[in-house]
């Protein structure tokens, strides 16, 4: 199954969701002329569509490999990541100060999005390394951003995080791993991390992690923790003591090894502490707050090769004497397939033009992707897995057959709702920090603009979001986080109605390809007409309390 990139879905949005020529207006980002917008969103479509999507079938079937502490990629994965630095994909958003290119970051999401759609498994290695220069620009010293952002940026070294350990799993706070101060101004870092993603391969000649420890004599919990550079080879060109235990054998991104860090076997692993010392989580945070939207992304990436698969395989398949995209069933998981993938990446692209605008100094962006954040990354990822679940269902039981790839995607997507947070850590996020952001003024402030562009079909919908939000800001926290997770859903399809009408409308004044707007017409009215709806029957699980959950013990449970 060849992949097409979605060139011009994606220069609809920056031009109708994002406001492109907004951003463009301003001096930082006056580079980003129509013309260049154009270069990078065909380039970057037809970059990944040439080089990394031919590699995805093997990625699948073969994977990493993990031998005596190395990890080797099936053959063509280091030409082609060799081909990206060279081609200057990584370095799109980065600062020129350090070798990027200084444009907007939404340009930046659509090379993501293509890299992903191509082959998600493989595109995990460009995803983190943009965290882990947004921490060292925000975090680090002088020098730290001298010596390791320009390979970084250029691609030639990739970024890992380090959080996980085997007995704290998303408790960060019971993490064991140490550092200890050397002579030399250094530390010694010893510990073992599980699930680092891209913590060892041969893409690469170095690699640059971004690992969570503990000082001597600091607070216990989340209070206690640093942040400290620890890479694969010090810049003195000396290996550190760094090993790559074993890589996980996983349901899916078999091309993404999830390796078993080890820190410090032989007592000379050296680190190098980031901002204050007990800073470590704000750091982090910095990393986990990007990656959580290129997450999100990740979801739009698998539904975007899983519906272009359906789609072909409908017109293609006859039964019946006819193609199967005949039949009314066939078409309306089509139809929804569509919708939910072009509603999923516009959240996903408005919270990244929030994020340019919050880089210009806009404070009001800035709190809006404070609270689209965990809408972006649970709806996203939600919708990767339904639409690759029914992209499965449209083959019937060829589906079913690993030869056809659709059961590919839908092992591949089913990751994204657990990592970087899961999902329900994000609907905790939402409605215990999220939505008291401002007394309340955040959340309120989206839902007037809602409002404000009076979409009939939305306003059961609106209503019952500020319901249930007026009673989840007043109740326990039990009951609060019992409710978190419809919540989270009913907000995020209200956002994602609100941003589809606005495309409708847009398209009705646009001049492009007809069968193009034909199908986002088609696509706005679905989402509205049948899955709003839909969301509007959650507000009695977001609001009904915890009493229900704990009606029987855990043993009754299972």
């Amino acid at each position: 199954m060849s992949f097409t990139p979605p060139t011009a879905e994606q220069r609809f949005l920056l031009d109708h969701i994002v406001g492109i020529a907004d951003l463009a207006a301003h001096e930082r980002f006056a580079a980003a002329t129509p013309d260049l917008v154009d270069a990078i969103v065909e380039g970057a479509g037809a970059f990944a569509a040439g080089e990394y999507a031919p590699l995805n079938r093997a990625g699948d079937e073969i994977g990493a490999v993990w031998n005596d502490g190395v990890v080797t990629m099936p053959d063509g994965f280091r030409q082609a990541y060799q081909a990206f630095v060279a081609n200057g994909w990584g370095s799109i958003s980065a600062p020129e100060a350090f070798g990027g290119q200084g444009l907007p970051n939404v340009l930046a999401t659509v090379v993501m999005e293509d890299l992903g759609t191509a082959n998600m498994g493989f595109s995990l290695v460009n995803m983190l390394t943009p965290a882990a220069i947004e921490a060292l620009i925000q975090h680090g010293t002088d020098a730290q951003r001298a010596d390791w952002l320009p390979k970084l940026v250029t691609g030639e070294w990739n970024g890992t995080m380090n959080l996980t350990e085997p007995q704290a799993g998303s408790d960060v706070g019971a993490l064991k791993t140490r550092a200890t101060p050397a002579e030399d101004g250094s530390w010694r870092i010893a510990g073992t991390k599980i699930f680092i993603t891209f913590g060892e391969h041969d893409l690469t000649d170095n690699i640059v992690h971004l690992v969570l420890a503990r000082t001597p004599g600091a607070p216990e919990g989340t209070r206690g923790i640093s942040l400290f550079i620890v890479p694969k080879i010090r810049l003195d060109g000396t290996p550190n003591d760094v090993r790559c235990v074993s890589i996980e054998h996983k349901l899916g991104i078999h091309a993404s090894p999830t390796c078993v860090m080890a820190y410090g076997d032989k007592g000379d692993c050296h680190g190098w502490l980031i901002g204050a010392e007990n800073g470590g989580m704000r750091a982090m945070f910095t990393m986990m707050n990007n990656a959580r939207l290129n997450v999100g992304l990740q979801g739009v990436q698998i539904a975007e090769r899983a519906r272009q698969q359906a789609a072909a395989y409908a017109r293609e398949r006859v039964q019946g004497g006819q193609p199967i995209v005949a039949y009314p069933d066939v078409r309306r998981m089509l139809l929804r397939m569509a919708a939910l993938t072009q509603a999923a990446r516009a959240l996903v692209y408005y919270a990244g033009g929030q994020l340019d605008r919050a880089h210009l100094g806009d404070g009001d962006a800035q709190a809006r992707l404070d609270l689209l954040t965990p809408l972006a990354k649970a709806y996203g990822t939600d919708v990767g897995c339904e639409v690759s679940s029914l992209g499965v269902q449209v083959h019937g039981g060829m589906g079913y057959i690993e030869e056809t790839g659709a059961a590919q995607h839908f092992r591949d997507a089913r990751i994204a709702p657990i990592y970087e947070g899961t999902n329900g850590i994000q609907a905790a996020d939402l409605v215990g920090r999220k939505l008291g952001l401002e007394g309340g003024a955040v959340f309120a402030a989206l839902i007037a603009d809602i409002r404000a562009d009076a979409v009939p079909e939305l306003a059961v919908l609106v209503d019952a979001v500020e319901r249930a939000g007026a009673t989840l800001a007043t109740t326990s926290a039990e009951d609060r986080l019992a409710g978190s997770y419809p919540f989270l859903t009913m907000l995020s399809v209200a956002t994602c109605g609100w941003l589809m009408a606005r495309q409708a409308r847009a398209a009705e004044a646009a001049d492009a390809d007809p069968a193009f707007l034909a199908l986002k017409t088609a696509a706005a009215r679905f989402y509205l007409e049948r899955i709003v709806p839909e969301a509007v029957g959650l507000e009695a699980g977001a609001t009904g309390g915890a009493a229900l959950l704990y009606a029987v013990d855990a043993e009754a449970l299972g």
